[in-house]
């Protein structure tokens, strides 16, 4: 409890510098803890794609008005549920990433039977997503001192932001990509009555209105309760962190209520 006092007192009060030399701390004890590095499969995506542009895909329903078969031939970062989309797509993503532990659970045997992408898990999940020679675990801190914060070195660690976007925010930047483009990133959800609410899991009762599949998050699978609130603090630190290395983000999402980055229409990039 002092600790937290501590932290807390820091966090309103200290300066940066002295932020992410405690932070640099903490991290440096949590690898003493839990470090599993990848390296061997980790350090040859450093810079894999340096200069190149990539898609990053969320699941809403704007999905459904936006042509992704258009992205067969990009660089594309995918996450949790977009399997319900790999038929009608015709290709899957060159990533496919998956933190939340709810989806890991509910969804382990789907996601430990895609083969042609490379799957990217923070390591807890190793329980639930099994290794196999396209899968590799990450250092992921999902609670730390100073939320949010953004990881240079995805090989090193990588930081929690309220979204799996955040992890693959940092991924594409690890990447080497120049430009990343946001589509299917609604930023809005609305829980229904149905569904049953425990603390921050919500069992589903109804079809998903919030994803572009009804069985997304179908009757009778979990997932958190979405805290838009939190996202858009993740989302604020990435736009903070393009302005200062002018690195570039766009949201080329169909509609939707995501306003930090720059819009452009999707269909002006091809």
């Amino acid at each position: 409890m002092k600790g937290k006092v501590i932290l807390d007192f820091i966090n309103n009060n200290g300066s940066e510098d002295t932020k992410q030399i405690l932070l640099s701390i903490w991290i440096k004890g949590f690898r003493q803890r839990n470090n599993y590095l990848m390296k061997d499969k980790l350090l040859p995506l450093k810079d894999k794609y340096l200069g190149k542009r990539a898609f990053i895909l969320g699941n809403g329903p704007s999905l459904k008005d936006t042509d992704v078969r258009l992205l067969e031939n990009e660089i594309t970062i995918a996450s949790n549920g977009i399997f319900f989309l790999f038929e009608h797509m015709g290709f899957l993503p060159t990533f496919y990433t998956v933190e939340d532990t709810l989806v890991a659970e509910d969804r382990a045997e789907i996601i430990n039977n895609i083969r042609g992408t490379t799957k990217i898990f923070p390591y807890d999940l190793r329980e639930h997503l099994r290794q196999d020679e396209e899968t590799i675990y990450i250092n992921f801190l999902r609670g730390y001192p100073f939320f949010p914060q953004i990881s240079t070195n995805f090989a090193s660690h990588v930081f929690w932001g309220g979204t799996v976007t955040f992890l693959n925010i940092q991924l594409a930047y690890f990447l080497g990509i120049s430009e990343v483009y946001l589509i299917g990133f609604d930023h809005n959800y609305v829980v229904p009555d149905k569904d049953i609410q425990d603390k921050n899991v919500i069992m589903s009762k109804s079809p998903d209105a919030n994803h572009f599949h009804p069985e997304y998050f179908g009757p009778g699978f979990r997932y958190h309760d979405p805290r838009v609130d939190i996202m858009e603090v993740g989302y604020k630190k990435v736009k903070e962190f393009c302005d200062k290395t002018g690195w570039r983000i766009y949201n080329a999402t169909a509609g939707g209520r995501l306003e930090v980055f720059e819009r452009l229409e999707f269909k002006s990039l091809f």
